[in-house]
């Protein structure tokens, strides 16, 4: 049989409408001080540096920032220049840097079920991310199963919880403090016994202690593969927009805890700090599965560069 894949989150109308309201804080910051920068000037050093520190500002950080203008400079420094034309010209670099990493998660359909390990530290929305992930795929038709693996913290076994009741997706949860790598191997036998098609399980996020957790994020992969040696099929960082540039450490630390293998960037709308989407795929050149702007299970999307590039800028797409 053929191999099969499907997109781990789907397009949704209205989306576009959600982004550009939920970017709004970021766009609006870059917009008016593009228009501010750029009104009856002349493309010079001036205008350039200027340029450069707002995108600073706005959490593209130093490189990217550098990058964008020194390419943007090029065929234009002399000219009059507008202000719409400068949103225009960046929303096309932005996008370049994104493509190659605006990846969509695949699940492949002969490994079953499919299992996501989705880390990150507390307060990202990793438990709500599985939630809303879980939600859309019940929609779906698919069978898919939740494990409350972040053992430590009652509230995100009972926040699962809550999560599984609303979509009327199973939970597989032990008593707070139990041990999270058992549970797992519980989860992955229970999954595996039903026939679903798709496992998440959440992990615990206190980086204050890096030495317990890398333990038990290792353990939790060696337990998974006594039942199936390709699993975790995928593994999920969780990063929340408005931590800006400290989703640079976060990054850091858990690529070297787990091996990440693609990112979703929550609370965008609570953030002016939407650019830190471009510096994170500049730098470390990893998968951007998904964006959150939102409550809803409908406001997490798969991540498409050019969308999020136009919307960043205030370009109606």
């Amino acid at each position: 049989m053929p191999e099969t894949r499907r997109s781990v989150v789907g397009g949704m109308s209205g989306w576009l409408s959600r982004l550009r309201s939920g970017l709004q804080k970021s766009s609006g910051k870059l917009g008016e001080g593009i228009t501010g920068i750029f009104i009856k000037k002349k493309l010079d050093e001036e205008t350039l540096g200027a340029l450069e520190e707002l995108l600073i500002a706005a959490d593209l950080g130093p490189a990217t920032a550098a990058k964008l203008v020194a390419d943007f400079s090029k065929n234009r420094f002399g000219k009059d220049i507008s202000d719409d034309e400068v949103r225009e010209a960046l929303a096309g670099q932005v996008a370049a840097i994104l493509q190659p990493y605006a990846m969509p998660l695949e699940m492949d359909g002969n490994k079953k079920p499919f299992v996501v390990l989705v880390v990150g530290v507390n307060g990202t929305g990793k438990t709500t991310t599985i939630g809303k992930l879980a939600k859309y795929y019940k929609k779906q038709g698919l069978s898919v199963m939740m494990a409350a693996g972040d053992t430590f913290r009652a509230a995100a076994i009972e926040q699962l919880k809550i999560w599984g009741e609303r979509s009327s997706v199973p939970v597989i949860a032990i008593e707070a403090g139990g041990d999270s790598a058992a549970l797992a191997y519980q989860a992955l036998e229970k999954a595996r016994a039903d026939k679903a098609d798709l496992l998440l399980i959440d992990t615990a996020g206190r980086l204050h202690n890096k030495t317990d957790l890398m333990q038990e994020l290792a353990k939790i992969s060696r337990v998974l593969k006594k039942l199936d040696p390709s699993a975790p099929h995928a593994t999920l960082l969780t990063l929340d927009a408005t931590t800006g540039q400290n989703a640079h450490a976060q990054v850091e630390a858990f690529k070297d805890l787990a091996q990440v293998s693609g990112l979703i960037v929550t609370k965008l709308d609570g953030s002016a700090k939407g650019g830190v989407i471009v510096a994170l795929a500049d730098r470390f050149k990893l998968p951007i599965v998904a964006i959150g702007v939102g409550e809803s299970a409908e406001d997490l999307q798969p991540f498409r560069a050019e969308d999020f590039a136009r919307s960043l800028m205030g370009i109606e797409n």
